[in-house]
């Protein structure tokens, strides 16, 4: 099989191009983003362990299963991280919690920041490669998931606390900043069947997806500074819950932000300055 004739087959089977191009690309160890070198080498015959490989990656990709797993690299906000089937794979999305909590007014050194869930250590590695003096935390239920955080902090050489705990249970002391991007799917959500290769505890939070979202602005009180800021990534029709929620629980300065599609993607608000 060549180039020209892989691609051929990942068009019979109606895999998304950009998708098959980049397996395709790992498969023949070549730079993901290079698109140019499959255009050059049409005639390019691949091994036969690289022909079966690819096939069963295809095989996956028509089962729904992410790309990222089958490369093991997602990119988020402008690093490269390894993520495995025990983490949820870092959206593009959620880049906007992470732009939302660069543009607070924090002072560069001397900030104390809370990732909650962590999964791959996604926003709290996007957060400690922008402000290295901040200290970042980050904790998650999961041992597995912490194991893939850590990794990607050693190898990206960021300095990162990372601790198991079920959201604040077992964390202690105050913060300048909480972050959090938890479960927000409803039980039954018609978009589940397509997330059944994600682990189902990053993505399912109770009847109307708000468990978790409740939770965390409960307990996150306790554990912020006067003044201080708790910001969440939510479903794309949950902004007016969440405000409602963070407002019955005593914060202030209320609001939300959109993500690149003009989707209000993200809400959060601040401890009062005095509790």
């Amino acid at each position: 099989m060549n180039i020209t004739q892989a691609l051929q087959l990942a068009r019979t089977l109606q895999l998304d191009g950009l998708e098959s191009n980049t397996w395709l690309l790992h498969v023949t160890n070549q730079p993901r983003h290079d698109r140019a070198w499959l255009l050059t080498h049409e005639q390019h015959v691949l091994t036969s362990e690289q022909t079966a490989r690819f096939k069963q990656g295809l095989q996956r990709l028509q089962q729904g299963e992410p790309l990222a797993y089958l490369v093991g690299i997602q990119a988020f906000h402008g690093l490269d991280l390894q993520v495995t089937p025990d983490v949820l794979v870092p959206r593009a999305d959620t880049e906007t919690l992470v732009d939302w909590a660069l543009s607070l007014p924090l002072p560069n050194a001397g900030v104390s920041v809370l990732d909650l869930g962590t999964g791959s250590g996604a926003i709290a590695l996007a957060l400690k490669h922008h402000h290295p003096t901040w200290t970042v935390h980050a904790v998650d239920q999961s041992a597995p998931a912490l194991q893939v955080a850590q990794a990607n902090a050693n190898r990206l050489q960021l300095v990162v606390q990372f601790s198991q705990s079920n959201w604040l249970q077992s964390v202690n002391g105050e913060f300048d900043l909480i972050v959090a991007n938890p479960p927000y799917i409803a039980e039954g959500d018609p978009h589940l069947p397509g997330l059944v290769h994600e682990p189902i505890s990053a993505l399912v939070s109770g009847p109307q997806g708000l468990n978790d979202l409740q939770t965390i602005a409960d307990q996150a009180r306790a554990h912020l500074k006067p003044g201080a800021w708790l910001l969440l990534e939510h479903g794309y029709n949950q902004a007016e819950a969440v405000c409602q929620i963070l407002k019955q629980k005593g914060y202030t300065d209320v609001q939300s932000r959109n993500d690149l599609a003009g989707i209000v993607r993200c809400s959060g608000g601040q401890r009062a300055e005095v509790k």
